[in-house]
């Protein structure tokens, strides 16, 4: 069940399911991807709902990059302050790590009311 534990739920559930944390009274942040440039996992308009706990249904990179954003949803959660989250890698770096493609995003998590 949504917010059980860490589950990740289908993308397509995200706001639907933040509704329904929010109604429940659990603190909720969105994170959404803003833009791309290069290679990116996710394309623009990608949401990520993360609940106070850190159970969070959507994606918006995978990875190292989520792992952060969710951190960020989190601290976000409790201070009210939403940010705006530049991550990128170049291909050199990419390759280095394992990972198959380079490129940048930017993500903006604010907190649900």
């Amino acid at each position: 069940m949504a917010g059980d534990g860490k589950i990740a739920i289908p993308h397509d559930n995200v706001l639907e399911t933040a509704g329904e944390w929010r109604a429940a009274g659990k603190g909720v942040a969105l994170a959404t991807v803003v833009a791309t440039w290069g290679s990116s996992p996710r394309p623009a308009g990608s949401q990520l709902a993360v609940d106070e706990t850190g159970a969070m249904v959507g994606s918006v990179s995978g990875g190292c990059i989520e792992g952060a954003v969710v951190a960020a949803a989190i601290k976000i959660i409790g201070d009210g302050k939403p940010r705006l989250f530049d991550f990128g890698i170049s291909d050199e770096q990419a390759w280095e790590v394992g990972l198959a493609c380079g490129g940048k995003l930017e993500v903006y998590v604010e907190r649900l009311e």
